[in-house]
């Protein structure tokens, strides 16, 4: 890609940039048009998302995977805008060969060595994209069979490698085999689809964890015994007399007594009411707003798209989405985020920043692209979500690992984290 940058833009001054005008202007296929292509090559990035499948295998992921990708995200844009750049001044977009658009520029300006160059570089690109495309799969596969929702070969990891090799090598056959039968058009669909879904449900679940994030986590099946200590600790401490046990102990539980009797205080009460019932409040409409966005979003970018409704019709179901998106916007810009945003899943690390301007941005631009790319690779897309269904109702549903698990509450979870951390500490 730096070849082509660097000896496209020779080339360029060397003809003194010739240019060329087109009938349509300088978007010929207009708005959706751009937006159009755009979500078919948004193929192009599902690597960057790969990334964080491999959060287990990286020293320090809470630093390391936003840098990464970061990174590696500025790195890449630069680089697709600069090649499109130059090919595009160097050759006519209507004049391109599209099966080898880069190549066939620099054969069309003498530089007939140019072509064997390119075309190995593109062979050992693309060989490097199957080898990025592979990777997070496979580890997506095994993280679902912890889960129970795949049958548990798919999570067996090698003892050699520390890899999950079955998973890979199934991952492998299917893409090879939909690659065979497939063209490369309804793959590039198909994929782009996947990768805008994911991104969309990322965003959502943001603004989700950030007002409304659940009241009860599911407690891991290891930290169970330890949990089910505790409640019989605290049944024994408030079955057993006060006379039994040294004085340390009948201290503390005299402290417990004093405090129960101040929380039963009426004035007291009345607060804490009060403060539960702000927050019940402040839940449901964030809830509320969450969904006004989503529903805006969804009827903004589907009136802005169709083509057979009449011009009038399209501007009021235009304003009508963009009404319920400012609206929900702002709710949610007033309304304070949840305290213990920062604790969920006692994880710490990155946190998006711009909440929730970002993800709805990323929200809005993110369902326009999905809507711009055809019924037929919707169709696609859909058999594949039903089979996803049947798996999950047939295998998952009774499998998963969530099935008899304990849920607790946010502070019971924070408190049976901090003693088991404190206990293995100590061990």
């Amino acid at each position: 890609m730096l070849f082509v940058i660097i000896a496209g833009t020779y080339i360029g001054f060397q003809t003194g940039w010739v240019g060329y005008k087109v009938s349509g202007g300088f978007l010929p296929y207009g708005v959706n048009g751009m937006l159009a292509g755009s979500a078919t090559v948004f193929f192009a990035y599902i690597g960057f998302d790969s990334v964080a499948s491999t959060a287990e295998e990286v020293r320090n992921p809470q630093r390391d995977l936003p840098l990464g990708i970061a990174t590696s995200l500025t790195i890449c844009c630069s680089l697709y805008m600069l090649v499109s750049v130059v090919i595009v001044g160097l050759v006519p977009y209507f004049a391109m060969d599209p099966d080898t658009p880069i190549s066939s520029a620099f054969a069309r300006h003498g530089m007939q060595w140019a072509m064997y160059l390119v075309t190995s570089g593109a062979v050992l690109a693309l060989c490097s994209t199957l080898m990025g495309s592979l990777l997070p799969q496979p580890r997506i596969l095994m993280a679902m069979a912890r889960d129970g929702l795949l049958p548990s070969f798919f999570s067996d990891v090698s003892e050699k490698t520390q890899v999950p090799v079955k998973s890979t090598i199934i991952t492998g056959i299917c893409a090879a085999s939909l690659a065979f039968f497939m063209d490369v058009s309804q793959l590039a669909g198909m994929v782009s689809v996947g990768t805008l879904l994911a991104f969309t449900i990322v965003a959502v679940s943001i603004l989700i964890l950030r007002y409304v994030p659940p009241d009860e986590v599911p407690l891991p099946s290891s930290l169970q015994t330890s949990f089910r200590l505790s409640q019989e600790c605290d049944e024994e401490k408030v079955g057993s007399p006060l006379g039994d046990g040294n004085h340390e102990q009948g201290t503390s539980e005299i402290k417990d007594v004093i405090v129960v009797e101040s929380i039963n205080d009426p004035l007291i009460e009345k607060q804490l009411y009060a403060n539960k019932l702000d927050e019940l409040n402040r839940r449901k409409t964030a809830a509320r707003s969450i969904a006004s966005v989503c529903v805006g979003v969804l009827i903004l970018t589907a009136s802005a798209s169709v083509t057979f409704l009449p011009f009038l019709v399209m501007c009021l179901f235009c304003v009508f989405g963009g009404l319920l998106l400012l609206a929900g916007l702002g709710m949610l810009s007033w309304i304070d985020q949840d305290d213990g945003r920062h604790s969920f899943g006692h994880s710490g690390g990155f946190i998006c920043p711009f909440v929730p301007l970002l993800p709805v941005m990323c929200i809005l631009i993110n369902t326009y692209l999905l809507i711009n790319l055809g019924g037929g690779t919707w169709m696609r897309v859909g058999v594949w979500l039903v089979m996803g269904v049947f798996v999950y109702i047939f295998y998952g549903r009774t499998h998963s690992s969530l099935t008899d698990v304990v849920y607790v509450s946010l502070a019971q979870a924070n408190e049976i984290y901090g003693s088991s951390s404190s206990s293995a500490f100590v061990a």
